[in-house]
Protein backbone atom coordinates (compact mmCIF):
# COMPACT_ATOMS: atom_id res chain seq x y z
CA UNK A 1 0.00 0.00 0.00
CA UNK A 2 1.36 3.31 -0.91
CA UNK A 3 1.95 6.07 1.49
CA UNK A 4 -0.06 8.94 1.45
CA UNK A 5 3.19 11.40 1.35
CA UNK A 6 4.02 10.01 -1.90
CA UNK A 7 1.43 12.32 -3.78
CA UNK A 8 0.62 15.82 -3.47
CA UNK A 9 -2.56 16.23 -2.37
CA UNK A 10 -5.50 17.92 -4.06
CA UNK A 11 -5.29 21.20 -1.70
CA UNK A 12 -2.11 21.59 -2.75
CA UNK A 13 -2.95 21.30 -6.73
CA UNK A 14 -5.72 23.32 -6.24
CA UNK A 15 -3.44 26.29 -4.40
CA UNK A 16 -0.91 26.31 -7.41
CA UNK A 17 -3.63 25.91 -10.05
CA UNK A 18 -5.00 29.16 -8.45
CA UNK A 19 -1.48 30.82 -8.36
CA UNK A 20 -1.07 30.58 -12.16
CA UNK A 21 -4.54 31.82 -12.73
CA UNK A 22 -3.49 34.96 -10.27
CA UNK A 23 -0.10 35.72 -12.61
CA UNK A 24 -1.86 35.37 -15.96
CA UNK A 25 -4.22 37.81 -15.17
CA UNK A 26 -2.21 40.31 -14.40
CA UNK A 27 0.08 39.99 -17.07
CA UNK A 28 -2.62 40.18 -19.62
CA UNK A 29 -3.34 43.42 -17.75
CA UNK A 30 -1.14 44.67 -18.09
CA UNK A 31 -0.21 44.23 -21.15
CA UNK A 32 -3.76 45.53 -21.72
CA UNK A 33 -2.78 48.65 -19.96
CA UNK A 34 -0.11 49.02 -22.29
CA UNK A 35 -1.35 48.98 -25.58
CA UNK A 36 -4.41 51.17 -24.12
CA UNK A 37 -1.95 54.16 -22.90
CA UNK A 38 -0.10 53.59 -26.40
CA UNK A 39 -3.14 54.73 -28.43
CA UNK A 40 -4.17 57.50 -29.09
CA UNK A 41 -7.33 58.75 -26.93
CA UNK A 42 -9.98 60.78 -28.39
CA UNK A 43 -12.07 63.10 -26.13
CA UNK A 44 -15.80 62.37 -26.48
CA UNK A 45 -15.47 59.35 -28.90
CA UNK A 46 -18.18 58.02 -27.91
CA UNK A 47 -20.34 60.90 -29.38
CA UNK A 48 -21.11 59.91 -32.78
CA UNK A 49 -21.95 63.89 -33.87
CA UNK A 50 -18.08 64.35 -32.96
CA UNK A 51 -16.94 61.10 -34.86
CA UNK A 52 -18.44 62.24 -37.62
CA UNK A 53 -17.51 65.84 -37.62
CA UNK A 54 -13.75 64.31 -36.88
CA UNK A 55 -13.98 62.35 -39.93
CA UNK A 56 -15.23 65.35 -42.04
CA UNK A 57 -12.42 67.29 -40.72
CA UNK A 58 -9.62 64.81 -41.74
CA UNK A 59 -11.31 64.61 -45.35
CA UNK A 60 -11.33 68.43 -45.99
CA UNK A 61 -7.89 68.39 -44.91
CA UNK A 62 -6.58 65.88 -47.06
CA UNK A 63 -8.06 66.85 -49.95
CA UNK A 64 -7.02 70.10 -49.52
CA UNK A 65 -4.39 71.43 -51.86
CA UNK A 66 -2.87 74.10 -49.79
CA UNK A 67 -3.69 74.54 -45.89
CA UNK A 68 -6.92 75.42 -45.00
CA UNK A 69 -7.39 78.21 -42.12
CA UNK A 70 -10.28 78.12 -39.14
CA UNK A 71 -12.84 80.33 -41.55
CA UNK A 72 -12.28 77.64 -44.53
CA UNK A 73 -12.71 74.83 -42.46
CA UNK A 74 -15.77 76.52 -40.12
CA UNK A 75 -17.38 77.09 -43.35
CA UNK A 76 -17.38 73.19 -44.32
CA UNK A 77 -18.06 71.98 -40.71
CA UNK A 78 -21.18 72.15 -39.37
CA UNK A 79 -22.92 74.53 -37.04
CA UNK A 80 -22.46 72.44 -33.77
CA UNK A 81 -18.85 70.86 -34.69
CA UNK A 82 -16.51 72.38 -31.84
CA UNK A 83 -13.27 73.04 -34.72
CA UNK A 84 -10.40 73.74 -31.55
CA UNK A 85 -11.44 70.18 -29.93
CA UNK A 86 -11.47 68.46 -32.94
CA UNK A 87 -8.00 70.32 -34.51
CA UNK A 88 -7.03 68.47 -31.00
CA UNK A 89 -8.10 65.37 -31.29
CA UNK A 90 -7.01 64.86 -34.97
CA UNK A 91 -3.62 66.35 -34.22
CA UNK A 92 -3.06 63.71 -31.09
CA UNK A 93 -4.69 60.57 -34.13
CA UNK A 94 -2.19 61.58 -36.06
CA UNK A 95 0.95 62.08 -32.77
CA UNK A 96 2.58 59.35 -34.01
CA UNK A 97 1.94 58.26 -37.64
CA UNK A 98 3.60 58.50 -40.86
CA UNK A 99 2.09 62.38 -41.54
CA UNK A 100 1.25 64.75 -39.27
CA UNK A 101 -1.37 67.64 -38.42
CA UNK A 102 0.67 70.69 -38.22
CA UNK A 103 -0.23 74.24 -38.65
CA UNK A 104 1.67 76.19 -41.71
CA UNK A 105 0.98 79.58 -43.21
CA UNK A 106 -2.08 80.30 -40.47
CA UNK A 107 -3.89 77.29 -41.45
CA UNK A 108 -3.96 73.22 -41.32
CA UNK A 109 -2.29 70.55 -43.32
CA UNK A 110 -1.04 67.21 -43.13
CA UNK A 111 2.51 67.23 -43.64
CA UNK A 112 5.32 64.38 -43.42
CA UNK A 113 6.41 63.60 -39.99
CA UNK A 114 10.10 65.47 -39.65
CA UNK A 115 11.94 62.17 -39.05
CA UNK A 116 10.69 60.10 -42.31
CA UNK A 117 11.52 63.37 -44.29
CA UNK A 118 14.99 62.11 -45.49
CA UNK A 119 14.16 58.82 -46.38
CA UNK A 120 11.52 60.09 -48.83
CA UNK A 121 13.64 62.79 -50.61
CA UNK A 122 13.96 61.62 -54.53
CA UNK A 123 16.99 62.75 -56.51
CA UNK A 124 16.45 63.29 -60.46
CA UNK A 125 18.28 64.32 -63.17
CA UNK A 126 17.38 67.83 -64.70
CA UNK A 127 18.26 68.15 -68.73
CA UNK A 128 18.77 71.70 -69.41
CA UNK A 129 18.41 72.68 -73.20
CA UNK A 130 21.17 75.55 -74.12
CA UNK A 131 20.01 78.59 -75.29
CA UNK A 132 20.51 79.66 -78.53
CA UNK A 133 23.25 82.36 -77.84
CA UNK A 134 24.97 79.27 -75.46
CA UNK A 135 24.62 77.31 -78.46
CA UNK A 136 26.42 79.74 -80.64
CA UNK A 137 29.05 80.85 -78.47
CA UNK A 138 29.86 76.52 -77.87
CA UNK A 139 30.04 76.38 -81.51
CA UNK A 140 32.53 79.11 -81.74
CA UNK A 141 34.85 78.33 -79.27
CA UNK A 142 34.95 74.57 -80.50
CA UNK A 143 35.44 76.28 -84.75
CA UNK A 144 38.22 79.00 -83.17
CA UNK A 145 39.58 77.48 -80.13
CA UNK A 146 41.63 78.87 -78.25
CA UNK A 147 39.06 81.81 -78.55
CA UNK A 148 38.53 84.96 -75.86
CA UNK A 149 35.25 85.95 -74.94
CA UNK A 150 36.17 89.38 -77.32
CA UNK A 151 36.61 87.09 -79.88
CA UNK A 152 33.50 85.43 -79.21
CA UNK A 153 31.62 88.33 -79.75
CA UNK A 154 32.81 89.67 -82.76
CA UNK A 155 31.72 86.48 -84.25
CA UNK A 156 28.44 86.64 -83.09
CA UNK A 157 28.43 90.67 -84.04
CA UNK A 158 26.36 91.04 -80.35
CA UNK A 159 27.85 91.11 -76.92
CA UNK A 160 28.06 88.13 -75.06
CA UNK A 161 26.97 87.67 -71.22
CA UNK A 162 28.50 86.47 -68.48
CA UNK A 163 25.81 84.12 -68.03
CA UNK A 164 26.66 82.03 -71.21
CA UNK A 165 30.14 81.07 -69.94
CA UNK A 166 29.03 80.40 -66.88
CA UNK A 167 26.87 78.30 -68.20
CA UNK A 168 28.79 76.01 -70.63
CA UNK A 169 31.95 75.98 -67.87
CA UNK A 170 29.49 74.80 -65.07
CA UNK A 171 27.91 72.19 -67.45
CA UNK A 172 31.57 70.89 -68.54
CA UNK A 173 30.99 72.10 -72.12
CA UNK A 174 34.32 73.86 -72.34
CA UNK A 175 37.13 74.44 -70.17
CA UNK A 176 40.16 77.08 -69.94
CA UNK A 177 43.05 76.68 -71.87
CA UNK A 178 45.42 79.52 -71.21
CA UNK A 179 45.47 83.46 -71.53
CA UNK A 180 46.27 85.54 -74.51
CA UNK A 181 49.44 87.75 -74.85
CA UNK A 182 47.25 90.99 -75.10
CA UNK A 183 46.71 93.57 -72.78
CA UNK A 184 44.28 92.37 -69.32
CA UNK A 185 45.94 88.74 -70.71
CA UNK A 186 41.82 87.38 -71.11
CA UNK A 187 41.27 84.03 -71.13
CA UNK A 188 41.20 81.64 -73.97
CA UNK A 189 38.48 78.64 -73.98
CA UNK A 190 38.17 75.33 -75.47
CA UNK A 191 36.10 72.87 -75.32
CA UNK A 192 36.52 69.76 -73.10
CA UNK A 193 36.69 66.08 -73.22
CA UNK A 194 32.80 66.09 -72.38
CA UNK A 195 31.81 67.97 -75.45
CA UNK A 196 34.01 65.51 -77.60
CA UNK A 197 32.50 62.13 -75.89
CA UNK A 198 28.86 64.08 -75.94
CA UNK A 199 29.08 64.33 -80.15
CA UNK A 200 30.79 60.87 -80.19
CA UNK A 201 34.06 62.63 -82.04
CA UNK A 202 37.70 61.35 -80.95
CA UNK A 203 39.51 64.59 -81.54
CA UNK A 204 38.60 68.18 -82.82
CA UNK A 205 40.07 67.06 -85.92
CA UNK A 206 37.00 64.85 -86.62
CA UNK A 207 34.47 68.12 -86.37
CA UNK A 208 33.24 69.74 -90.03
CA UNK A 209 35.32 71.91 -92.09
CA UNK A 210 34.17 75.11 -93.68
CA UNK A 211 33.84 73.35 -96.65
CA UNK A 212 31.61 70.80 -95.21
CA UNK A 213 29.40 73.16 -93.42
CA UNK A 214 29.22 75.61 -96.90
CA UNK A 215 28.10 72.81 -98.84
CA UNK A 216 25.52 71.73 -95.92
CA UNK A 217 24.22 74.97 -96.19
CA UNK A 218 24.90 75.63 -92.64
CA UNK A 219 27.28 78.26 -93.66
CA UNK A 220 26.89 81.41 -96.02
CA UNK A 221 29.30 80.78 -98.59
CA UNK A 222 29.76 84.96 -98.70
CA UNK A 223 30.61 84.73 -95.32
CA UNK A 224 34.66 85.08 -94.28
CA UNK A 225 34.27 84.27 -90.33
CA UNK A 226 37.65 85.74 -88.37
CA UNK A 227 40.61 83.22 -87.81
CA UNK A 228 42.45 83.80 -85.15
CA UNK A 229 46.05 82.97 -84.93
CA UNK A 230 48.04 85.11 -82.52
CA UNK A 231 51.41 85.60 -83.54
CA UNK A 232 52.92 83.73 -79.89
CA UNK A 233 50.98 81.22 -78.34
CA UNK A 234 49.19 82.03 -75.36
CA UNK A 235 50.45 81.80 -71.69
CA UNK A 236 49.81 79.17 -69.52
CA UNK A 237 47.30 79.38 -66.66
CA UNK A 238 48.64 80.09 -63.39
CA UNK A 239 48.50 77.47 -61.11
CA UNK A 240 45.93 79.09 -58.71
CA UNK A 241 43.87 79.20 -62.01
CA UNK A 242 43.34 74.87 -62.01
CA UNK A 243 39.47 74.31 -62.98
CA UNK A 244 38.19 74.08 -59.30
CA UNK A 245 38.60 77.77 -59.10
CA UNK A 246 35.81 79.83 -61.22
CA UNK A 247 38.47 81.55 -63.67
CA UNK A 248 35.51 84.16 -65.22
CA UNK A 249 35.93 85.47 -61.67
CA UNK A 250 39.96 85.29 -61.65
CA UNK A 251 40.10 87.23 -65.19
CA UNK A 252 37.36 89.93 -64.04
CA UNK A 253 39.83 90.95 -60.90
CA UNK A 254 42.87 90.85 -63.03
CA UNK A 255 43.39 94.74 -64.22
Amino acid sequence: MAAQGDDPSSSDVDKQEEEIEVVVAEAVETVTTVVTASQPRITDASSPDHVQHLRLLEALLFAGTQALDDKALGDRLPDDADLPRLLADLAELYAHRGINLVKVAGGYAFRTAPDLSQKLKIERPVTRKLSRASVETLAIIAFHQPVTRAEIEQVRGVGLSKGTLDLLFEQNWIRPMGRRRAPGKPVTWGTSDFFLEHFGLSSLDDLPGHEELRAAGLLDPRAQPPIFRPEEPDLPLEPTEDESVDPLAVDERRP
